[in-house]
């Protein structure tokens, strides 16, 4: 058995449930008979709560994943400067004109091996595992040093 009760809403509220009831084709009374019954649910709190806390462990995920993938990018980054300085020689001054149109050659393949790579989804982050673990605390030994 169902009781009559006489409610009042605002006019832009009911506008909104004249509007829905017209968009779903339901009555304006099971409209607001669901609104009540998810307010008046012990679990929507508790629904909203997990919602969110699936929704803040992705992005947990997320954040640790791109924290990963920018440290490994600055440390690449610092290797190869390293190794850079470490390798390449000061130039004589009648040298330096063709180093720096050999260096645009380079660069240009560099630029277009980098957009092949990027158009096809391809990734250097993507190659390291993520579950890569840190180094034991002992040297690792060649094979023919033992």
């Amino acid at each position: 058995m169902r009781s009559r009760m006489n409610v009042y809403f605002p006019p832009a509220m009911l506008r909104q449930i004249d509007d829905l009831a017209v968009r779903k084709r339901v009555s304006r009374s099971s409209i607001v008979e669901a609104a009540v019954a998810s307010f008046l649910s012990p679990d929507g709190a508790d629904q909203r709560e997990a919602a969110f806390t699936r929704r803040l462990d992705r992005m947990s995920r997320q954040l640790l994943r791109l924290e990963r993938n920018v440290g490994v990018t600055a440390e690449t980054l610092a290797l190869y400067v390293r190794f850079w300085l470490a390798i390449t020689p000061w130039l004589d001054p009648e040298a330096h004109a063709s180093a720096q149109a050999k260096g645009r050659e380079r660069y240009e393949g560099f630029i277009d091996t980098l957009a092949r790579r990027v158009q096809a989804g391809e990734s250097f982050l993507k190659e390291i595992p993520d579950d890569v673990e840190a180094e034991s605390s002992e040297p690792t030994q060649p094979a023919g040093d033992a």
